[in-house]
């Protein structure tokens, strides 16, 4: 399936800005079942200072903001290439030991509300790694129900369990922490996914991703109670949403900015 992509973030600061550096994880990945056939960036009142990818195989785009800018608009678009592998990625790859990501965070440590939450599902049998793992997406997406406004970035798995109530982000930590809990490694997702019913779509999505013996990292989007398939887009990965996370950084001068995302993801027919 080819996917056009459009992505828009602009900046409006308060007050001119000084100084300020923004972090960019907003490059496809180049994987299996995933290719880019065309990608381009760019910026208005910003220019870029470097790339490089980071520890995650991430391509990190770091640009800085203009001195003097009240405004600041960076603008993706390209093409990518997906193949449908029920969601299979295969084997590991990054600088990262697959054993780091055993290693709970802050966003997605366990406590007694998570702990509760997947209670009755049990423990994983040897040779059934996988089916307990849809079992845990299903039961996370039936205790924590997906609306929007309840919880932000910094809402840990536990405070969103607690809540009963989160978004894709957090359905994703809850995951990636319950899977750790165990000893199953697990990694946070964040990229792009076509909607069959529109274009325009609500934001950027997240999914988290599990490594079994035999078929290596595989995905679930818990949110959607499937596993990624062509209308996915995979942008980066990480042990959690900041690793992860499509924008990032600092700013001296502005005492407040406002965000605002605009994301479009098409279907494109093979003669288009």
């Amino acid at each position: 399936m080819k996917l056009a992509i459009r992505h828009t973030t602009k900046y409006s600061f308060d007050e001119p800005v000084v100084h300020a550096l923004q972090r960019l994880r907003l490059t496809p990945k180049e994987t299996q079942g995933q290719k880019i056939l065309e990608w381009e960036m760019r910026y208005e009142n910003a220019h870029l200072e470097l790339e490089f990818d980071d520890q995650n195989f991430n391509t990190v785009t770091l640009v800085a903001v203009n001195p003097g800018a009240s405004e600041v608009t960076i603008t993706c678009r390209g093409m990518v290439e997906t193949e449908d592998n029920a969601g299979v990625i295969g084997s590991h790859a990054g600088h990262l030991p697959l054993w780091s990501f055993l290693a709970q965070t802050k966003l997605t440590k366990p406590g007694p509300k998570v702990r509760a939450l997947v209670r009755d599902i049990g423990r994983p049998e040897e040779g059934a790694k996988l089916d307990y793992l849809h079992a845990l997406s299903a039961r996370i997406r039936e205790g924590v129900i997906y609306q929007t406004g309840t919880t932000q970035v910094t809402t840990t798995a536990e405070e969103s369990a607690a809540e009963g109530s989160g978004v894709c982000q957090d359905h994703a930590h809850i995951f990636i922490g319950a899977a750790r809990a165990a000893d199953i490694p697990a990694r946070y997702v964040s990229g792009y996914l076509m909607m069959n019913d529109r274009i325009e779509q609500e934001a950027t999505h997240a999914w988290a991703e599990a490594h079994i013996d035999g078929l290596g990292w595989v995905g679930f989007d818990i949110s959607n109670g499937i596993s990624p398939d062509p209308r996915y887009v995979r942008v980066a990965t990480g042990r959690d949403y900041r690793d992860a996370a499509p924008v990032t950084g600092i700013s001296f001068g502005a005492s407040q900015q406002m965000l605002t995302v605009d994301v479009a993801v098409e279907q494109q027919q093979d003669n288009q």
